[in-house]
Parts: C-alpha cells; sequence; structure tokens
C-alpha cells in the first residue's frame, strides 16, 4: 500500500500533464518524466509493479537514444489517459489516492488542521415516505388521549413550542418522543457532514421509526405494522454506502424504547414491530432512548428535556441559577399509578405509598391521565428545582424522561432498579453512579417499613449532599440537545448529548472497521 505524498504532484495529474503535452507534440516519453518526476515519484514508482515496467521501458529509450514518434494507436492510448486524467482531477479536490494491488479508492487528505478528520457523516437522502411524509401526516400520530396534537411538538425543529413564563428563549414544550426530529435536525447542520460517502466514518439513516410506529399503532396486522421497516432495509441494501461494511458502519435513532421494535412473533396481539430483529438490521447501530440489555448493538441516549440551550454561556447561567435554589422538599415523585401485575407496578405503588405517608416531607404530583399538571413543563421543573432527592421508580418500562427533567433542575435522581440509567447511559452518565445518584434496591424498599425512603434520605451527610448535587449540576451539558445552529462565541465549544452520541457511534464503527 503506497501514499502518494501530498507535497508532491500526484502520479495522477503527472500522467494528466504527460497525456495533454503528448496529444500537442511529439516529446520524447522520457524527457517528460524527466522534466516533472522527483525522487519521491521515482522512488514510488519502483515499488509498483506496473510502475517498474514503464521504468524499464523509459530506461531503454533513453539509453538507444532512439526519438519517439507518435503512433496513432499510442495517440489514442494518450487520449484515453487524458480523459481518464481529467475525470480524476475533477474527483480528487482535497483527496490523495491510495493504491493497493486490487483496488484504487479516495480518502481524505489527513492535513493537520482537518479537524473533521474520522468525523465525517454522510447522511442517506431515504425516500420522503421515512420522514418527511411521516410529518405531514401529524394527525394520525396523534391519539384520541392526547391533551395536545402532536402536530405542535414537530415545530422549532421537533422542539415544540416555546415556554413563557421567567425562563430564557431556550425553553420549549418539547415531547419526550421527539429525539428522531431533533436528532436529524442537528445532523443537517453538523460540521463535518460530507455529500462523498466515501470520504465518511459513519452513515446516518433518518428514518423516523418512532413516530412511524405511533401513527400505526391500532393497526391490528404485523405485516401491516413491519411493512415500513423492511422496505427500509430492503433500500439500503441496494445502496452503494451498503456494501463496503454491509450496513456496519450505518446508525439509526428511534425516539421510543426498543420494546416496541422487538417483536419476535407473528401474533396480531402482540406489540410492536419487528425492526430491530431483522437480519440485516443486526449490523446497523441503534440509538434509543433506552436499550434492550441483552442487545449487542443498541446504545441509550437521554431523552429530550425542555432546555435547548444556544450557548455555553447560557448552560452556565443556568447552573449558577440552580446552584443556589432553595429546596424546601426533601424529596419528591411526579408520576402515575401503574397496573400492579409486574414488579415495576409494585414498586411505584410501593414509591407512591411511601410519599403519601411521609407527606411533610415528600410532595407527589399526580401524573394521571385526568390530570393536567404534569403536562406543563413550568409545574414540573419548579417542583424538581424545589426538591433535593427525585425519586425515579419504573414505569411502563425501566427508563424515564423525568430522570434527565430532575438532573436538569439540580434534582438528585433516586433509582430502584439498574437498568433505569446505569445499565443505560453509558456514553453521557458516570461510570460510578454514586457520585450523582442514590440506589434503593427492591428488597429494601419492601422490607424496610412504611417510611424507608425517607429514612435513607435523611441518613446521607450533607457533605455528600453536597457533592452528589454539584456532580447533577455538572452532568446538565451532557444531558441537552442544543439548538441546532446554537453559537459558539469566541470558539467556545461544549459537548451535548447529540454530540457525545455521535462520538459513541463514530467511536464504535472504528471499533469494528479495525476488527
Amino acid at each position: 500500500m503506497t501514499f502518494i505524498p501530498q507535497s508532491k504532484i500526484p502520479l495522477y495529474r503527472k500522467i494528466y500533464l504527460l497525456a495533454l503535452r503528448v496529444t500537442l507534440r511529439p516529446f520524447s516519453l522520457f524527457s517528460i518524466f524527466q522534466h516533472g518526476s522527483s525522487n519521491q515519484e521515482h522512488h514510488t514508482m519502483k515499488n509498483s509493479n506496473n510502475n517498474n515496467s514503464s521504468s524499464d521501458s523509459i530506461q531503454n529509450h533513453h539509453h538507444h537514444h532512439h526519438p519517439w514518434k507518435p503512433k496513432p494507436t499510442t495517440l489514442l492510448l494518450f487520449l484515453s489517459l487524458l480523459t481518464i486524467s481529467l475525470v480524476l482531477l475533477h474527483l480528487s479536490q482535497n483527496k490523495i489516492i491510495l493504491i493497493t494491488s486490487a483496488t484504487t479508492t479516495s480518502i481524505s487528505i489527513p492535513s493537520g488542521d482537518d479537524t473533521c478528520l474520522g468525523r465525517y457523516v454522510y447522511i442517506h437522502k431515504l425516500p420522503s415516505r421515512f420522514n418527511l411524509e411521516i410529518l405531514q401526516d401529524c394527525d394520525s400520530i396523534t391519539r384520541p388521549k392526547d391533551k395536545i396534537s402532536m402536530c405542535e411538538f414537530f415545530k422549532n425543529s421537533g422542539f415544540g413550542t416555546l415556554i413563557g413564563s421567567d425562563y430564557t428563549p431556550s425553553w420549549y414544550a418539547t415531547n419526550q418522543f421527539m429525539l428522531e426530529v431533533i436528532f436529524h435536525e442537528k445532523m443537517k447542520r453538523y460540521e463535518c457532514l460530507t455529500s462523498n460517502s466515501s470520504l465518511a466514518s459513519a452513515v446516518y439513516v433518518p428514518y423516523y421509526a418512532g413516530l412511524d410506529f405511533r401513527r400505526k399503532l391500532r393497526r391490528r396486522n404485523v405485516a401491516a405494522r413491519d411493512a415500513a421497516g423492511k422496505e427500509l432495509v430492503n433500500w439500503l441494501k441496494k445502496q452503494p454506502q451498503w456494501k463496503g461494511m454491509l450496513g456496519k458502519d450505518h446508525f439509526l435513532v428511534t425516539g421510543r424504547i426498543s420494546r416496541d421494535f422487538r417483536r419476535n412473533s407473528d401474533k396480531n396481539s402482540d406489540w410492536g414491530t419487528n425492526l430491530m430483529l431483522l437480519p440485516d438490521s443486526q449490523n446497523l447501530t441503534f440509538l434509543t432512548i433506552e436499550r434492550s440489555l441483552t442487545s449487542h448493538n443498541e446504545f441509550a441516549i437521554p431523552y429530550p428535556t425542555y432546555f435547548h440551550p444556544t450557548s455555553t454561556s447560557e448552560i452556565i447561567r443556568w447552573q449558577d441559577k440552580i446552584k443556589v435554589t432553595n429546596r424546601t422538599v426533601l424529596f419528591s415523585f411526579a408520576g402515575a399509578q401503574r397496573p400492579s401485575r409486574n414488579q415495576n407496578g409494585l414498586v411505584r405503588t410501593e414509591v407512591i405509598k411511601q410519599c403519601k405517608s411521609s407527606s411533610k416531607t415528600c410532595r407527589f404530583l399526580d401524573c394521571d391521565v385526568k390530570a393536567n399538571s404534569c403536562n406543563d413543563p413550568i409545574t414540573l421543573m419548579k417542583l424538581f428545582e424545589g426538591s433535593v432527592f427525585c425519586l425515579q421508580p419504573p414505569g411502563d418500562s425501566l427508563t424515564r424522561r423525568s430522570v434527565f427533567d430532575s438532573i436538569l433542575a439540580g434534582c438528585i435522581p433516586v433509582y430502584f432498579n439498574q437498568g433505569s440509567a446505569y445499565k443505560q447511559y453509558v456514553w453521557h452518565i458516570p461510570m460510578n453512579n454514586s457520585e450523582y445518584s442514590v440506589y434503593i434496591p427492591v428488597k429494601e424498599l419492601r422490607n424496610g417499613g412504611k417510611n424507608k425512603i425517607e429514612e435513607i434520605l435523611r441518613g446521607i451527610p450533607n457533605e455528600r449532599l453536597v457533592g452528589l448535587r454539584e456532580n447533577v449540576i455538572r452532568l446538565i451539558p451532557k444531558i441537552v440537545y442544543s439548538e441546532p445552529n446554537r453559537n459558539k462565541p469566541g470558539g467556545e465549544v461544549f459537548e451535548d448529548a447529540f454530540d457525545i452520541a455521535l462520538k459513541g457511534v463514530l467511536e464504535r464503527i472504528e471499533r469494528i472497521r479495525r476488527r
């Protein structure tokens, strides 16, 4: 494998000049190469079998001092070389040619100031039925019991409508299922996009799988639910970008939990689609708000919160504000009752019971469908801002959007299941879980008495309490999705949830590529 040095005139450009000059007048082949060649290229040519033969031919001509006279066939050859060289010259901007014994491939120049090297991403231009038409069909995504039309949440790059009151203009009524739209909008403005997939380290597939699934919730026929996923995979396999790594450099973002895409039967009564279980889907990398703990190609990233800052200074102002917030409630819980037919439901029932029995130290915000307060971002944030601890029991699934709302408010999360965060958001939260959170095992919760939660939280020393809150507040930049066109005054850069997720994807794909 030989790299043509960037500092020298590339060989294909020499061929171009050679062909051009030969077509104009019959110069000696040796004199032309001698005029434009370098010691480095001569060394490179000796290392190539094809170039060896060319070099021998050149030397023979020089040795016998025969003038070179263009024949019609030779002229035709050089005209062909000229055409090929013109094409190469056009395609070679900002690239070098990688020569191997089998193929020739274009890659990006490793220039010292190329901050995108290893970070280029190519976005597939999917048929509109996989994204745009889904947004246009927002009425079908809205369910009868939804208090607000889903069409409202598609505004402002998926952030939803602006929140008023005393919050800054960067606060929005963001729906928890909008991650697909938000991520796509941010990808469109990613600083290292490329329209040349051969330069890309990763390929982004902007299919709105979660929103598509939501509008098909009421379809009992599994074939109808599965159709779009199968069509997508078949479309991807026909694209030239698939061939290199068979899709292992492709990634897709879903705004719902992975269970919604892991139906392993053909029963119409079973929940979800089979998108993630399709054979070719095993090669994709999935980013989702909750991963299957047994999956090798799923990675959980934060739920969207209400805060979408435009700069580092705006984040710092918010962090400074909640550092000094007066927290009058020891712990709180915002959520609704769940059926007690499984362990998650039993844990939530116990958490609500203990919160109610500790009414002087715990505040319960009932998010039952009939209530309205949990649909108000300001009500939720005020509750979390005034609480020292925020209880995060499992609900319909292991994870909750409330985890990230509470972190945003500087409220220390209290978990009752390892799968609620510790085994999920490995790219975004500390590996040492005790640095920012409290964990109460289910067994201890059940057998500890009716006020066990309060006893445990009251028993935490103040020194540790201060450290926990500082670490929670320090996490905020990593769990928010900033404005797609965020400002970076003075060259300031902060990594938000999007940046960290994309970095994780690129590193994973690079590890696969090196195997």
